[in-house]
């Protein structure tokens, strides 16, 4: 990959992330539902989902921490979330979704975990923000409508080229794919950086607030 590990093009590129974004969050953010959860049993949720993820198949507390903090500052409005596990990742999506009036559609191939993460999702309250749909993402994303300006991706990682291949046509000019494990899971990932590298009209780094390490990649507006 060509530079990524430029601190100016690190700095420009979080300019750009965080800046695109600012406008659509300096109103007030909308008041929270009736019914919702206080911090407290949110964090306790979040801690349970965590501890009993034997697969470790959960992006790492910092991770979604990072992502929470994106989804706001950006002021991301309709996400996808392909890879869902049992909700951990979705549930700081939609917290930061909150903020901003969004939503999120997370895909789970496996039923059992989609049934828990639709389960905590509910428990986070926030059923309004997140909807978990349970199937094969390469036949469920072809029947979604509409365009997404945020993607995350977290699924099997010999399969995140055609992911990004299918996915990037859908993504909103100023928005941004992020890929996670691209650190610690490098190796399993084929080709999907020169995708990344070579996409027309797209920039791309790489930040590890965990070590597990998220790509982002932003396609540029005309």
């Amino acid at each position: 990959m060509t530079g990524f590990t430029s601190k100016k093009a690190l700095s420009a590129v979080f300019l750009t992330l965080i800046g695109v974004g600012y406008a659509a969050c300096a109103s007030p953010s909308p008041a929270p539902p009736p019914g919702a959860v206080s911090q407290a049993d949110l964090s306790a949720l979040l801690e349970r989902i965590k501890s009993a993820d034997q697969g470790q198949l959960s992006v790492s507390e910092e991770d979604g921490r990072f992502l929470r903090v994106l989804v706001a500052t950006r002021g991301t409005r309709r996400a996808l979330e392909i890879g869902g596990a049992s909700g951990y990742s979705g549930i700081w999506i939609g917290q930061g979704l909150r903020q901003t009036g969004g939503t999120l559609i997370s895909i789970e191939y496996d039923p059992v975990r989609a049934k828990e993460a639709a389960d905590n999702v509910a428990r986070a309250g926030l059923a309004d923000i997140v909807q978990v749909i349970h199937g094969d993402a390469f036949v469920e994303i072809p029947k979604l409508t509409g365009t997404f300006d945020m993607i995350f991706l977290d699924a099997w990682k010999k399969d995140y080229k055609r992911f990004f291949e299918l996915t990037f046509p859908a993504l909103d000019a100023g928005g941004v794919f992020l890929a996670h494990n691209v650190v610690n899971k490098r190796s399993e990932m084929g080709d999907f950086f020169d995708a990344i590298d070579n996409a027309p009209g797209a920039w791309s780094t790489i930040v590890a607030p965990s070590g597990e390490g998220i790509s982002l990649t932003y396609k540029a507006r005309p």
